[in-house]
């Protein structure tokens, strides 16, 4: 056994002033990682203090600290609720839509776009397909809400060809459609640009021996490219299962409406209506901390798996 190096006091302040001369020296780049720190601090573990008011009956008058302690009534009171397994439905059949069908069009678009030899054809598509995602939930929902209204062009194409005019935004069936394919087309372009960072930094020399071996651009693409971009794919992936239960409310809100309901109210919008809306503090709080918990189970989980199957994992 090696014996314990002892640190000398002189030692310590030499390491003390090495540091603060570093600091001082090099105060800019500290600045730039500090900026990012004191958000962190400030908006994402401070309000972690907040969160014991699911753990008691929170009350404007006694506050975050004096409300009365009720332990996990509100857990259970979640969990026994008659609206409990049809949010759980309607948010995983949400998030596991979206996360397979927003697979697969990123990658062909950073595939096609890789081989595209016109580079002005290749740059306008790309900005084309990137541009939406830059627009605003409120805009997306206004263009949806006019292009598949009973009198929007859609419903005159089909009353045109001989059909019936459909209640795009009021049928309950169709919600998870409208809201998966609107998701999909506003952030291909955006997903892809992480595709063709990956598909650059391919070696060249791989497609110029496949190339000379006689191999054509199928071969390629599945033999040098898809395996070269699929870390990149299944790091993505584990990060989208670990947003499941988390879908953001805006735009399931802004296409809520009372005839579709029954399929679009997810986890995210209760919380919503019943704490901002309800006033509900301490039961939507509660509710918060069960999707943050199940989030990072189920992102865990989904690692272990990847890095067991694919060799690929966050840590």
């Amino acid at each position: 056994m090696k014996p314990k190096k002892t640190i000398r006091p002189e030692h310590k302040k030499q390491h003390a002033k090495n540091t603060i001369r570093s600091i001082k020296r090099h105060w800019q780049l500290y600045l730039i990682v500090a900026l990012p720190l004191v958000y962190l601090i400030v908006f994402k573990y401070m309000p972690i203090i907040g969160s014991q008011i699911a753990f008691r009956d929170y009350n404007f008058k006694g506050g975050i600290w004096h409300s009365p302690f009720v332990g996990l009534k509100y857990f259970k009171m979640f969990f026994q609720s008659p609206q409990f397994w049809r949010l759980m439905g309607n948010t995983l059949g949400l998030s596991v839509y979206g996360i397979v069908l927003g697979v697969f069009p990123p990658i062909i678009l950073a595939i096609a776009l890789n081989y595209v030899r016109v580079r002005w054809f290749g740059k306008t598509v790309q900005m084309v397909t990137y541009m939406p995602y830059f627009i605003s939930t409120v805009l997306i929902v206004g263009i949806l809400s006019q292009m598949l209204s009973l009198t929007g062009p859609v419903n005159h194409l089909i009353e045109n060809l001989g059909g019936q005019a459909i209640h795009f935004m009021g049928e309950p069936k169709l919600f998870k459609t409208l809201y998966v394919f609107s998701d999909v087309w506003q952030k291909t372009g955006y997903n892809a640009v992480i595709y063709i960072s990956a598909l650059a930094a391919v070696d060249q020399e791989l497609h110029e021996a496949a190339t000379v071996d006689g191999a054509n651009i199928w071969q390629r693409i599945r033999y040098i490219d898809i395996p070269s971009i699929m870390p990149t794919a299944v790091i993505l992936l584990i990060m989208s299962c670990g947003h499941i239960l988390t879908i953001g409310y805006e735009k399931v809100l802004l296409l809520q409406n009372d005839l579709n309901m029954a399929t679009s109210d997810i986890i995210s919008t209760y919380v919503y209506r019943i704490g901002l809306s309800g006033m509900q503090y301490s039961y939507s709080t509660a509710i918060g901390i069960f999707q943050s918990v199940v989030s990072l189970i189920l992102l865990l989980v989904v690692n272990k798996i990847a890095d067991k199957v694919a060799d690929t994992s966050l840590i």
